[in-house]
């Protein structure tokens, strides 16, 4: 029998065996939402650098494009409230970039090193020999996606109207040929080119030096963004960028919190985002923490314990974000390059938990679910004492729910295949027998056949028949494979999906999820 770690995750058989809003509630897991709330700052922080991941960029780059514009910003002249919608939408930009990641690898291919090399204004970064209209209609339904995603992101998170108008308008440009929908540049946000400017000047001068940097950001100024925004940020640029790099004056830096960050906020959020870079991931990382949080309760471990476990759950998918889509949806066995790549999930998951204070300890714990106590996990390869209680249960909460779901390598295991499974790695000294009982005894009378835990719809939003197909197109079924799962028309299931649209209040499939996911509709 091939190793478990196989059946999860494809390793080749090696050596590696298996806003506190009211608005934003869902009917899931109604009392860990009552003790799980974190800081929406630290939702923001989480995103960016989800959102770093996804761009191909290193983790620190929204947060120093963010002190890069707030300085722009202030040197524009833009008061309080407009600086603030700058410091958010530095953060937040590349928030809707998991939506679209598997529309832009079906275009380009990688949807990781596509993306960096775009930002780089690397000539042949799409690398498909598609023409140049192909190109444009792709990346306006890319941008489509992502703006929306975007802006649905910052409403959920509570911020203001304007840093929810900035996020769905970040691809437009000054001279009105932006994305998706050509606006001038009068009718676009400031907050929108002064954070342009900021992400190019760290972007270029970090790939290609400060002068070939002021030289790429003049070619676009008076296109992209206002001409005196660019030079202005040209001037400053060699200051800004020392200011950056010098340890000290970090330290003494603002931090990038406003009003709205300090509330609080619902941290599932941040795993649906991560949910939506594959469709076949949709809700899984709720379901994790669910089964987790379900199995310290079991366990008799404390309210502290079961948040932190619950909440590690939500977040131990933060790492995926670095690997591109074509890796996750590789039916056979992976290379042992593409494999060393999935090796490395639970370390970026590892770092965001050193650059987001308040989540720290949730993601160290969620950077071991894929340690095993005899040493054969990855990526540290502890074992015994070294990973504690609550790892032990999020590692065998992650593995029954991911054994429990079909991916593009295998179909979904039964309940009781997966019982066995999971005994079998528990009499092996690999997962703790005690969470595996746990899980196991509390699972097998929970779950229909399907594998997913049944989940009455929001009533008076959506009908049961519309939630039924919202629930398969937010895994990534066609109106056509609907129709055939269905037993329905296809004329039928596209006049749901409208509807659906309409009363969710979104034009894309990716928005549709996210919401209807954070409304408890599906």
């Amino acid at each position: 029998m091939r190793c478990l770690a196989g059946l999860l995750y494809r390793s080749n058989d090696r050596a590696y065996p298996v806003a506190l809003d009211k608005r934003v509630l869902t009917t899931r897991s109604k009392a860990m939402h009552d003790v799980s709330a974190i800081r929406v700052l630290d939702a923001v922080k989480a995103l960016a650098f989800i959102g770093d991941l996804s761009m191909g960029q290193p983790t620190d780059h929204s947060p120093r494009t963010g002190r890069l514009a707030a300085r722009l910003a202030t040197e524009a002249g833009l008061d309080d409230a407009q600086c603030d919608v700058v410091k958010e939408v530095s953060l937040l930009r590349w928030s809707g970039c998991t939506a679209n990641a598997t529309s832009f690898s079906d275009w380009f291919g990688d949807d990781v090193g596509g993306r960096a090399a775009m930002l780089a204004m690397q000539p042949d970064w799409t690398g498909t020999g598609k023409s140049p209209a192909q190109v444009g209609a792709a990346i306006t339904s890319l941008a489509q996606i992502h703006c929306e995603v975007s802006g649905e992101v910052a409403h959920m998170l509570g911020l203001t109207q304007a840093t929810q108008e900035a996020l769905r308008r970040v691809f437009d440009s000054w001279d009105g040929a932006g994305l998706p929908d050509h606006r001038l540049g009068r009718d676009v946000p400031a907050a929108v080119f002064i954070v342009g400017v900021a992400g190019d000047l760290e972007i270029l001068s970090r790939v290609y030096g400060l002068e070939r940097a002021q030289m790429l950001i003049a070619q676009k100024a008076g296109r992209q963004y206002p001409r005196e925004l660019a030079q202005l940020a040209s001037a400053r640029a060699a200051a800004w960028l020392d200011e950056l790099d010098d340890p000290a004056a970090q330290r003494h830096a603002e931090p990038a919190c406003t009003a709205a960050m300090q509330l609080a906020s619902a941290p599932e959020i941040v795993a649906d985002v991560i949910d939506l870079k594959l469709p076949w991931m949709t809700g899984y990382s709720r379901q994790v923490a669910e089964t987790a949080g379900t199995c310290c309760a079991h366990l008799g471990m404390d309210d502290e314990a079961r948040r932190r476990t619950y909440t590690a759950g939500l977040l131990h998918g933060m790492g995926r974000m670095a690997v591109p889509n074509a890796i996750w949806n590789t039916p056979g066995e992976l290379s042992p390059a593409a494999w060393e790549k999935v090796r490395l999930v639970p370390y970026w998951t590892a770092r965001a938990g050193k650059q987001i204070e308040g989540l720290a300890r949730e993601s160290e714990i969620a950077s071991f679910a894929y340690e095993r106590l005899d040493g054969s996990g990855y990526f540290r390869g502890s074992g015994g004492d070294a990973i504690g209680r609550e790892a032990r249960v999020l590692a065998v909460a992650a593995a029954w729910v991911a054994l429990r779901s079909a991916r593009p390598w295998r179909p979904a295991f039964s309940p009781e295949q997966a019982a066995a499974l999971l005994d079998e790695q528990a009499r092996a000294g690999r997962f703790d027998a005690e969470a595996v009982e746990a899980i196991v005894s509390s699972e097998l009378g929970d779950l229909p056949a399907s594998g997913e835990r049944g989940r009455t719809p929001k009533a008076g939003l959506l009908s049961p028949r519309e939630a039924e197909v919202l629930k398969h197109i937010s895994l990534g079924a066609s109106n056509k494979e609907v129709a055939r799962i269905l037993e329905l028309s296809p004329s039928t299931v596209r006049t749901h999906v409208e509807s659906v649209f309409r009363k969710l209040e979104c034009s894309t499939r990716a928005a549709a999820t996210l919401k209807a996911s954070a409304l408890g509709c599906i």
